[in-house]
């Protein structure tokens, strides 16, 4: 009878630790480059070698995902950092011949698929920089007590008037 107490404790840890070790290592799902058109608009994984890092006279820098063999118009993937992410991306020349894995949104850009780089925890798997929308804080300053959108769900409709009013309501007929 005591043996019996001692083995069930040992035989249901025996049974459920495979379990719970497989659990603990779920892995990222990363798509190649090639995959990535598929998934414009979303948000993914993308996992490349960079052969070559890119920079125009502007200061915007492009990772080039491409084997050397193919053609520039074959390529149809690309990785893009803009001049004004230069802080938060830090260098990218040490990516040179590195293998990674870059977390962002697939765009459409001019006949191919690319991703913008913003921030250097794109590459752990967080996401890009904020960029606000200028259309719909047009006309906003810090000083107003009005909101920066015009949101009519933050409106009040009409004063103090509501579907609920209570002059409004049917009265229950007396029995």
């Amino acid at each position: 009878m005591r043996l019996r107490g001692f083995l069930c404790p040992i035989l249901c840890l025996a049974f459920c630790a495979p379990f719970t070790a497989h659990a603990g290592k779920q892995k990222k799902l990363c798509i190649t480059p090639d995959q990535a058109s598929k998934h414009v608009n979303q948000d993914v994984c993308v996992d490349a070698r960079v052969y070559d890092v890119v920079t125009l006279p502007d200061g915007t820098r492009f990772l080039d995902v491409c084997t050397p063999e193919t053609p520039d118009n074959k390529c149809r993937f690309t990785i893009i950092s803009l001049r004004q992410d230069r802080d938060t991306v830090g260098d990218l020349q040490q990516l040179r011949d590195a293998n990674i894995e870059i977390r962002g949104i697939v765009q459409a850009m001019h006949g191919r698929t690319g991703m913008l780089l913003s921030h250097a925890r794109q590459f752990y798997g967080g996401p890009p920089k904020f960029r606000p929308n200028p259309v719909l804080a047009r006309g906003f300053t810090g000083d107003t007590n009005r909101l920066a959108i015009s949101d009519p769900n933050l409106s009040r409709q009409g004063g103090h008037r509501g579907s609920l009013n209570n002059r409004e309501q049917e009265t229950k007929p007396a029995n």
